[in-house]
Parts: structure tokens; C-alpha cells; sequence
């Protein structure tokens, strides 16, 4: 036990500065993530626009988000293409928190959330990619903390922001009444808005007066955001600096020529070839069918894990505050800040469980875990206490699934690559498309279908997870039924010559 501490402590000493910028660059992801909820309002009153018009830059950062992980994947798996991505990609999103308070049309605003958006997917692709291509059998710990990240960045930005927003209705006119929105409606409003995603019908009947000169301070937010962000670019920078990866560097022999990343992870001589390399044509039609279905499980897994995750932040508040639960507008707005933060503190503690655990084990604990959650959630529907107890364990369970499944996914499958692309693009889909399929049940049956929805899906997720296992076997014994032929072909012409 002690060896193997001994060993991946080595091994994180040997790639520490690669290492720590990845994990940066994922707090760049989460401070961008988590921002738009709760200064929606104030950038309504600063584009003077409707709600049903602002809530469309959620969209805008959802859709391209998708967009930015597909494309992550075309970048060649090489060192210098890969940190050229990650340094643009966290300049633009500083860029973007500086530019933000100039926009002024809810168009500009929506393009510069577009850019952000293709700029975090780019990061959640190639971060990942890279780590798993730095530690292969070993990545699972790191990826763990990697997510931490993500975490670690939500929880900032709000806090950032909150002491700019306003208090009251932001927008000072001639023409105020007395149904102009009061504190209590903006803070309700902001609880609204504060999951990834919001759709339109459920805050279209809310008014909001944003005419008249505009009195929000966010603008200070955003810029300080913009100053936390900007060390992250200038880490990548260094990164590449350190690898000599520029141009006046491409004479002498750079670091990682010296210490390939497939013998630093116990795995040399391995040569990965580009990302999309395992979806070749030419290279795919050796494979069997188990390989093609072992990523499409694992997609469709991480599809239904992070569309939970997005479903819940976007909707829990909207289930509280709704019969029979009838909760404070402020008691049920620290639903979703606990939900992240238990995300948070769940990525912290599985650093350690993946260490001790194998990765099929965590995830059946994880995967176990939320089905019984909201099944109690279900049965004790009518209880306050327990929807934030049961909001606080489902954050600790399904914090690992997507770190986990990314780690064994590529561990079946030979760290060939094409998994960690297919798995980051189907969280992103379903983060997306399930909020939008979770909010149309409760807009036509009523908030218990949340809870019912979430359910459902979990169990799903699991039988998937159950199919992925018994794949996973046949697929072994398919790797090593093909090797014991080649080795006896090869003797067999060894023997004849």
C-alpha cells in the first residue's frame, strides 16, 4: 500500500505543472457555469430586455457549450495543439467576463455567452483528454480532483457576484408603480434562474420593468471575475513555456521527449496516434461489435447522470417552493447551493475513495446511491428536513459518476482516446436536452413529476451501467481470444520460416 502511494505521488511529482494547469483551467470552467443565474436580472435591466428574451443567452452558452466539446475533439493529440486550446480558450472566457458589461443588446450579450460557452466545451474535452493520456490506469484520482475543480469555480463566482447585485428593481424610471418588482420578487426571480438552463414558460408570467436608466453595479463582478480568471491563461502559457513548445524551442529536444506519458503511467512503447485514431475507418474494421456498444453505453450513462445534475440545480427550487413542500422563497433558494456544494465536497472525498476502489465499484456504489435517494425523496415527498438531507446525499452520489465512467470507460477500451470525446460531448447533450424534457413534465403534470422524472432516469442509467458490465466481459474475452490467435499465427510463421 504504501509502494503504490509512494508510486502515484511520484508520478503527480513528475507531471505537477501539467497537472495543476489542467485542474485551472477546470476552475475556469466553473467560474464561467455558474455565473449567468445569479446576475441574469441585473444584465436584463443592462440589455433592457425581457425576461423571455434574456433567458435565451442560457441557450446560447448550453448550445455552443456542445458545440465547443465536439470540437475539442478535433484537436490533434499533440502537446503544443492541445495547450494552444486551452490558452485561447481560458483568454477568451476572460476576455468575455471583461466585455460582458459592454453589451447593452441581448444579441451582443447572447454572442458573447456563444464564445464562452464553445470556449468551456473546448476546455472540458482536451483537459480531460490530456490527463487521461498523462496517468492512463492512474487517471481516476486525478480526474476526481480535476472535477473538484469545476466545483471549486461554481462556488465562486456567486459569490463574487452577490455583493453587486441589485437589491431592488434595476432599473430607475419616471414611470414606476406600485407593481414594480419588489426585493422579495427579484430575490424569488433569481432562485428561478439559477440552474444551468431555464425554460421559458416557467417564468413567463413574471414581470420585470427595465426601463429607464440603468443602476446595477454587476459590472464590477464580471471584472473582478475577469482578473481571477486571467492567472489560468498565463499558467497555460508557462505550461508551454516549461515544454518548449515555442518556435525558438523547436531545435533542442523538449521535456516530453525525454519522459513519454505512456511509460510515466506503466503502460510504454503505446503510441496513441490522433484523437478520432480508434474511429478510423481503416482502423475500425478489425473492431468487434463490443467496442462500438461499450461507447455507446458509456455515453448514454453520463447523458442521464449530468442531465439529472443539470435538471435538479435547474428545477429543485421551482419543486420547493411549489405544493405541498410551500417553502420560503429564501429557505428554498439554498437548495441549489447546497446541492453544488455537496458536488464539491462528494469530488473531494472520491479523490481519495478512487484511490482505494476500483472504478466499477464506485460506480455501482454511486449509481445504487441515487436510486435510493429519490426513492425516499419520493416517499417523503411532504417533508422540508428531508429534501435538504436528500439533496445534500445525492450531491455526494452522483458527484463521482462522470470521472468514474470517464476513467473506466477509457481503461476497456485501451486509452485509445475517442471515449473521452464521446463521453464529454453526451454529458453536455444531456445537461441540455434533459432540462428541457424534465421542465416540459412539470409544466404539463405538476412539480411531483420532477422527482418522478429523476427517478425514472436514474434506474435507466443503472440497467445501462449493469448492460456496460456484461459488455465489458465479452469484450475481454473477445481482446484476448484475438491475441492468443495472433500469437499462434505469429509462431506458426516463425516456426514455417
Amino acid at each position: 500500500m504504501r509502494l503504490l502511494d509512494e508510486r502515484i505521488w511520484s508520478l503527480f511529482k513528475r507531471h505537477w505543472q501539467q497537472t495543476v494547469t489542467y485542474w485551472s483551467v477546470f476552475f475556469s470552467f466553473g467560474l464561467c457555469i455558474a455565473f449567468l443565474g445569479p446576475t441574469i436580472l441585473d444584465l436584463s435591466c443592462q440589455t433592457q430586455s425581457t425576461l423571455q428574451k434574456i433567458t435565451w443567452v442560457f441557450f446560447s452558452q448550453q448550445f455552443f457549450l456542445l458545440v465547443g466539446s465536439s470540437m475539442g475533439g478535433l484537436c490533434k493529440k499533440t502537446l503544443l495543439s492541445s495547450l494552444s486550446a486551452l490558452f485561447s480558450c481560458t483568454l477568451i472566457i476572460s476576455l468575455v467576463f471583461a466585455i460582458i458589461p459592454l453589451c447593452h443588446h441581448v444579441v451582443l450579450l447572447s454572442v458573447a455567452m456563444a464564445l464562452a460557452g464553445q470556449a468551456m466545451g473546448v476546455i472540458d474535452t482536451v483537459a480531460n483528454l490530456q490527463l487521461v493520456k498523462l496517468y492512463q490506469k492512474e487517471s481516476a484520482i486525478f480526474l476526481q480532483a480535476l472535477h473538484f475543480f469545476i466545483g471549486l469555480g461554481a462556488l465562486v463566482s456567486p459569490l463574487v457576484a452577490d455583493p453587486f447585485l441589485a437589491e431592488d428593481n434595476c432599473g430607475l424610471g419616471a414611470n414606476w408603480t406600485a407593481n414594480s418588482s419588489s426585493s422579495s420578487d427579484l430575490e424569488h426571480l433569481r432562485n428561478s434562474l439559477a440552474g444551468h438552463g431555464t425554460v421559458l414558460h416557467n417564468i413567463s408570467h413574471y414581470p420585470l420593468h427595465t426601463e429607464g436608466v440603468n443602476i446595477t453595479r454587476v459590472s464590477y463582478a464580471f471584472w473582478i471575475m475577469a482578473l481571477i480568471n486571467l492567472p489560468v491563461p498565463v499558467a497555460v502559457f508557462a505550461l508551454m513555456y516549461h515544454e518548449r513548445l515555442f518556435p525558438c524551442f523547436r531545435k533542442s529536444p523538449r521535456l516530453l521527449d525525454r519522459d513519454s506519458l505512456s511509460s510515466s503511467a506503466g503502460d510504454s512503447g503505446r503510441e496513441h496516434g490522433s484523437v478520432f485514431g480508434c474511429c478510423n475507418p481503416a482502423k475500425l474494421r478489425g473492431r468487434p461489435a463490443t467496442f462500438f456498444i461499450l461507447h455507446a453505453l458509456g455515453g448514454a450513462i453520463v447523458f442521464i447522470t449530468d442531465g439529472i445534475i443539470g435538471s435538479y440545480a435547474g428545477f429543485i427550487y421551482t419543486y420547493a417552493i411549489s405544493p405541498p413542500l410551500v417553502m420560503g422563497h429564501k429557505t428554498a433558494g439554498c437548495l441549489d447551493s447546497i446541492f453544488w456544494a455537496s458536488i464539491t465536497a462528494g469530488r473531494l472525498s472520491f479523490i481519495y475513495l478512487s484511490y482505494r476502489y476500483t472504478a466499477p465499484m464506485l460506480l455501482t456504489f454511486s449509481l445504487v446511491g441515487v436510486i435510493l435517494v429519490q426513492c425516499l425523496l419520493l416517499i417523503f415527498y411532504t417533508s422540508c428536513v428531508f429534501l435538504f438531507i436528500g439533496t445534500c446525499v445525492l450531491g455526494l452520489c452522483i458527484s463521482s459518476v462522470f470521472p468514474s465512467m470517464l476513467a473506466f470507460t477509457e481503461d476497456i477500451l485501451d486509452y485509445k482516446g475517442c471515449a473521452t470525446t464521446v463521453l464529454v460531448t453526451s454529458a453536455s447533450t444531456g445537461e441540455m436536452i434533459l432540462q428541457l424534457l424534465v421542465g416540459s413534465v412539470i409544466h404539463s403534470q405538476g412539480s411531483y413529476a420532477f422527482l418522478l422524472c429523476c427517478t425514472i432516469t436514474s434506474s435507466i442509467g443503472f440497467c445501462l451501467f449493469l448492460l456496460l458490465l456484461y459488455v465489458q466481459r465479452i469484450h475481454r474475452n473477445c481482446h484476448t481470444d484475438s491475441s492468443k490467435n495472433t500469437d499462434m499465427k505469429e509462431k506458426a510463421q516463425t516456426g514455417g520460416s
